[in-house]
This record gives structure tokens, C-alpha cells and sequence, in this order.
């Protein structure tokens, strides 16, 4: 309700109001410390804030979030697909339907038609978006558009191993094709083989699992030689903005989830990714990163994500609130212009960054002063921020309570 004071001609002062709808309630579908950024974004709004998320995440600990309980005896894509496709979700008819990791945007890629007649969903090509969460369709994408990208091998049983053998390059990286369903299980994003037998060795275990991989040769070079490119394709496939970040450092090094992130420049990111994605003609939000092989001086493609990434707090602090962008347009608001970012903001993650600093010490490649010097400046953090302190001391409190007695 709003409150307008109007003067007559007699001077005689009156109030008028008038009701303004308030804005429909977002669910935040699943993720990390990007669910937590989004949570916080929208709430900040005075939006309703529902985290349908597992057990323990951080999202459900925000004062913005209203959390949403699962049946603990089934698997949380299964549970989550009940709820939202079923009666128990009728209160949330109309809100704002965001995911927030590969799982939740497969389950809303494979129900689309259903969720949309309940929720109101975010502009999306599913056969894209389903197609950038397969990494070997990705690959094969970028190769027919003309995207560089390391070499690949497809492979389906061992005798496929056998039969590329002569051709491979190590240290080779044993890529899952659907990445959350490896990290679910092995907590890491791939396994890297540095010969023939550690090829057969990680494909046996994947293999096991039931999760078909690929083999990607590892490009040298650190991990600050990776880069990344935001933007929103509208109908038309058209950017609606640009935003480019790169990485300082990794945990594990080289192969684990980013710990240090910088916003900056990245030259030559933006016309790989548009040209990737018009190929597949993906819509709404794209997320691609690329790191370059100094041997050739080319950007090759590492991954797509068609979603929000870890490091959405960042490109916020930066000036493009992601999740104000994508709840205006889902809603019929004006989004917010997204025209220039900060440059220079940092993202970073103190513990686990910490552990990559002991990890490149170890090999005599940083040294305390050099790590010291280089976190010392204003910092965001994926968890903390003093206005809203619960999703912290709850992730320290679970710490404490794995910790063996």
C-alpha cells in the first residue's frame, strides 16, 4: 500500500491510497553459495524468499530465507520434483522459479511444461540448456561452431581406451559427462591420469558408478590463465549484457572449485561464447569459461553453465544483480541496467584458499609473504556479511560437528 498527500485549492491537505500487488514470492531451487547470493539479493527487496535446497545448506540459514522440508527418504532431485509438481506446492502457485545448480536446472529442463502451468519461469531453450550439461555434447558443439577447445576422446567401454591409446597426451583429465552426478558422489569435479594405467584405473571407478566420461586433455598453466564470460540471451539470442571475471587460484590446484576469483577484462571471451551459443541457440543466462593455452595463444573452452554460478556474489558486488535481472523479466518488471561493472573486486573464499596456498608452497611455487600480500585488500565473501551473519556461524557450527572427538 502507497501514500500520496494532496493540497487542495484551499490549502486543505488529504491523504490518498492505493494498493500496490506485492511482489510474487520467489523458490530458490537448490545450490551453494550462489543460492545464498540470490536469497539475499531478492530479500534485500522485501521479495518472499523459499530455499528448496538439502539439509544443512547454507540458503536455509539466511533471516531472508523460508525454508522448505523434504522427505528425508528419498533423493532430493526426486523429492524437490514431487514438491514442486505436486499439491504440496499449491501455496506458491505463481512465484518465481530460479535454479541454481545443473540438478535443479535438468529438473526444471525435464518438467518445463508442467512447472510453467504452476510457476512463472525464466526464458530457456531446454534442449540448449540440457545439451550445455552434457560436457561431451558441449565439446562436440564447440567443435562445429568453430569454438577451440582442448582435445577430446569419447569413450564408451575400455576397448575404446585401448584403441586411442597411441593418441593420448598426459596429464589427462577423465571428465564426467554430467558433472553433478560425479561430484554428488566423488565430491570433485573430474579425476586427472598422468598415464595409461591411471586412465584404466579412474575409468574402472567411474565406470562402477554408472557415470559415462569423456577423456580432455589438461592445458598447462596456472589457474589465473582462466576466464569467464556472463551475459542474458534474450529471444532474439542478443546479449543484454557483458561481464568478465577471471580466476586467481583453485583448490585443489588446477583442478578443484574456484577460491579466488578477480573481476577484470578478459579479452577475446565474449566472441567465443556468443558464437557457441548461437550455435546451440541457448537462451536466458550463460555462464561460459575459457583458459588460454599459452602454446598457441588460443582461449579453449573449459565449460558452459547456463544457470547462476558460484561466484554470482561477486558479479552483484560488481553491480549486475543477476537474480533482481531474472525475477524482473520472469515477473514483467523492468530489469535493472546492466551497462558497466566494477573492475578489481575480489571474491574470496579464506579456508579453502588457504589450503591452495599450502598446496603451491609445497611445490615451491608461492611463498607465505607472496599469498599474504595477495589477500590483503578488501575482500567479498561467498558466506559472510555482517547484515546477515546466520549462514556463517551455522556452516562453522556443522564444521565443528564433523570434526572426530
Amino acid at each position: 500500500m502507497t501514500a500520496t498527500v494532496q493540497e487542495s485549492a484551499t490549502g486543505r491537505k488529504t491523504t490518498l491510497t492505493s494498493h500496490v500487488d506485492p511482489l510474487p514470492p520467489a523458490i530458490v531451487f537448490h545450490g551453494g553459495h550462489n543460492a545464498l547470493s540470490i536469497v539475499r539479493s531478492l530479500g534485500r527487496r522485501s521479495i518472499p524468499i523459499y530455499t528448496l535446497n538439502e539439509p544443512g545448506a547454507d540458503a536455509h540459514s539466511s533471516r531472508y530465507a523460508r525454508p522448505i522440508s523434504l522427505p528425508a527418504d528419498l533423493p532430493f532431485a526426486e523429492a524437490a520434483t514431487r514438491f514442486l509438481t505436486g499439491r504440496e506446492s499449491d501455496f506458491l502457485k505463481g512465484a518465481v522459479l530460479l535454479a541454481a545448480s545443473d540438478e535443479a536446472l535438468e529438473v526444471i529442463a525435464n518438467h518445463r511444461t508442467q512447472l510453467a502451468d504452476r510457476f512463472r519461469l525464466d526464458l530457456s531453450n531446454s534442449d540448449a540448456q540440457l545439451m550445455m550439461l552434457d560436457k561431451l555434447a558441449t565439446y562436440n558443439a564447440a567443435r562445429e561452431a568453430g569454438v577451440p577447445a582442448p582435445r577430446y576422446w569419447e569413450i564408451e567401454t575400455a576397448d575404446d581406451l585401448h584403441a586411442c591409446r597411441d593418441e593420448f597426451v598426459y596429464p589427462l583429465i577423465v571428465k564426467p559427462k554430467l558433472s553433478h552426478l560425479f561430484q554428488r558422489k566423488f565430491n570433485r569435479k573430474f579425476l586427472v591420469a598422468d598415464s595409461f594405467d591411471e586412465v584404466l584405473d579412474a575409468y574402472r571407478v567411474t565406470e562402477s558408478a554408472n557415470i559415462g566420461v569423456m577423456l580432455v586433455e589438461k592445458i598447462p598453466g596456472p589457474d589465473s590463465q582462466l576466464g569467464s564470460y556472463y551475459t542474458y540471451l534474450d529471444e532474439h539470442g542478443e546479449p543484454l549484457f557483458d561481464f568478465t571475471k577471471r580466476i586467481i587460484r583453485r583448490y585443489p590446484t588446477n583442478m578443484g572449485l574456484a577460491c579466488y576469483h578477480i573481476t577484470d577484462h578478459v579479452e577475446g571471451v565474449r566472441e567465443l561464447t556468443l558464437k557457441l551459443c548461437r550455435h546451440v541457440k541457448l537462451r536466458g543466462l550463460a555462464s561460459v569459461e575459457f583458459k588460454l593455452d599459452k602454446r598457441d595463444g588460443q582461449l579453449k573452452l573449459i565449460e558452459c553453465n547456463a544457470r547462476f554460478t558460484g561466484a554470482n556474489v561477486l558479479v552483484a558486488k560488481a553491480g549486475f544483480d543477476l537474480a533482481s535481472f531474472v525475477y524482473n523479466r520472469a515477473v514483467g518488471l523492468e530489469p535493472p541496467q546492466l551497462t558497466h561493472f566494477r573492475k578489481g573486486l575480489r571474491l574470496w573464499d579464506p579456508a579453502r584458499d588457504f589450503r591452495a596456498y599450502r598446496e603451491l608452497s609445497r611445490r615451491g611455487e608461492m611463498s607465505a609473504f607472496g599469498w599474504i600480500r595477495s589477500v590483503l585488500r578488501p575482500q567479498t565473501f561467498p558466506v559472510f556479511t555482517w547484515s546477515d551473519p546466520k549462514p556463517v556461524l551455522a556452516s562453522l557450527q556443522r564444521r565443528f560437528r564433523r570434526r572426530p572427538n
